[in-house]
């Protein structure tokens, strides 16, 4: 009895601190044209990224989010830029919408990816245990 007690234990220790080294994870859906939503989820990437410096953080543009990411409307350039540098964070553009508005990938700001479909690319996050955080006013 003690053996099999002990055996829980541990696996009760093991089970406890695999799910504290299990990675923080969010998407962010960013289809809002809101300039107070967009300046939030650049605001709450930051955040997190200073409070939890190992933490993967998407964000994923589509519809009328656009502009967010591209060079010659967003208000929030420079800061996405310094975003991108960091480990771990990414700013994902869905190609559909850029066919849609007729942008082009050299308008987006460096190191701005395009997926084929973003509402696809929040699904698959979704799937892996990503978080899932809705942007919007």
């Amino acid at each position: 009895m003690k053996k099999l007690f002990s055996a829980f234990v541990l696996l009760l220790f093991y089970y406890s601190s695999y799910a504290q080294l299990r990675n923080y994870e969010v998407v962010f859906d960013v289809s809002s044209r809101d300039s107070i939503s967009q300046q939030a989820v650049v605001r709450e990437i930051s955040l997190i990224k200073n409070a939890n410096p190992e933490a993967n953080l998407e964000a994923v543009i589509y519809g009328q989010g656009l502009n967010l990411v591209l060079k010659d409307k967003s208000a929030h350039t420079e800061s996405i830029m310094k975003l991108l540098k960091m480990n771990n964070v990414s700013f994902k553009v869905c190609s559909i919408t850029l066919s849609r508005n007729h942008v082009d990938k050299n308008q987006l700001i460096p190191g701005v990816e395009v997926v084929p479909d973003g509402i696809y690319e929040i699904i698959t996050k979704q799937k892996e245990g990503w978080g899932y955080i809705k942007v919007s006013q």
